[in-house]
């Protein structure tokens, strides 16, 4: 072996170089994500697979039944549970293959919200029309019991991270119900919130749930220990979906009416910055694992808006999807 120290080759003397400018420029690359976001197609009937790494659909939209709304990922990625609206019932997908399996689990009239619990064993159909909600086995993909009865008219649905409280949006009631999942059966009184709930999700403590109120414009904020409605947070016309980042930090609502997604800081739940530009009717919003970026659902251009979380900047151009996009949800597992 040489005992010369030597000078870097001229390959990583380019590279170093390389490196340099790009940091000098502030252009550096950010990190492959490695991950895969899933959009249902109401108006297709499929849903779209998105590369998170590119920011392109990857083979093609996954044929589903007719009307698909909104959809939930098991937690280990294996499945996706696509509640089709206008054929009340509930479409299953491995992502492996990129296929439905089995056939449609039959649920309640028109299913407009639904969730995995945390360990994967059950998924909660809330349907509209039949006021109640419909439990699934994951595993069996079977419907476990009788329906839940519920408000009327739900739509959002969210669950606890322990899996012991399924929280229910009922929007004709204005009215949050919720369900003890070991009982199978809705406990106390519904909690009043705003005019016509719509999306909901919550903090990864379990401590809040955010709840968007369409008519009224507004974000409510559930105490889960009181059961009571502690906050309302005036946001952008016509609120539908919502998520909340990794770290519980900030919440990002949709603003169907006025084509914008507000953020509210949870730690004191004000809103932060000014409403941040996106597609028309956004509807929906899915966040990375890493809380890195929000991905936006814009039902009226057929698009999905990037957002930059560290910035709030929308970042590179729309992703084209299938026509009428909503539901949208988010994959560590690469497509």
């Amino acid at each position: 072996m040489s005992g010369r120290l030597g000078r870097p080759g001229r390959r990583a003397r380019l590279a170093v170089l390389a490196l340099t400018v790009t940091v000098l420029c502030g252009v550096v690359a950010a990190p492959a994500l490695g991950g895969t976001v899933y959009v249902a197609n109401d108006l297709d009937d499929d849903v779209s697979v998105v590369d998170t790494d590119t920011n392109e659909t990857v083979g093609n939209a996954i044929g589903v039944r007719r009307g698909p709304r909104v959809l939930a990922i098991t937690p280990n990625g294996r499945r996706v549970f696509v509640a089709n609206r206008a054929s009340s019932n509930v479409s299953v997908i491995d992502t492996e293959s990129a296929e439905t399996i089995g056939g449609p689990i039959e649920v309640g009239r028109q299913p407009r919200g639904i969730v995995a619990s945390p360990n994967g064993k059950r998924v909660y159909v809330a349907n509209r029309i039949s006021d109640d909600v419909t439990v699934i086995n994951a595993r069996t993909r079977r419907t476990a019991g009788d329906p839940i009865e519920v408000g009327s008219r739900p739509h959002g649905i969210a669950i606890s991270p322990n899996g012991r409280r399924v929280y229910v949006a009922d929007n004709d009631d204005g009215a949050v119900s919720v369900i003890n999942t070991r009982r199978k059966r809705t406990v106390g009184q519904p909690i009043e919130v705003g005019g016509g709930p719509e999306g909901m999700a919550t903090t990864p403590d379990g401590a809040s749930v955010y709840v968007a109120n369409f008519f009224d414009g507004t974000v409510s904020v559930i105490d889960t220990a009181t059961k009571e409605t502690v906050e309302t947070i005036a946001v952008g016309s016509g609120p539908t979906g919502l998520a909340v980042t990794p770290d519980g930090a900030r919440v990002y609502v949709a603003n169907e009416s006025s084509g914008s997604v507000s953020v509210i800081d949870t730690a004191t739940n004000a809103i932060v910055g000014a409403p941040i530009g996106v597609g028309t009717t956004p509807v929906s919003v899915a966040i990375t694992s890493d809380g890195a970026r929000a991905y936006v659902s814009n039902r009226g251009s057929d698009s999905l808006s990037v957002i930059d979380t560290a910035t709030d900047a929308i970042v590179g151009s729309p992703i084209g999807v299938g026509d009428g996009p909503r539901g949208i949800a988010f994959t560590d597992r690469e497509p």
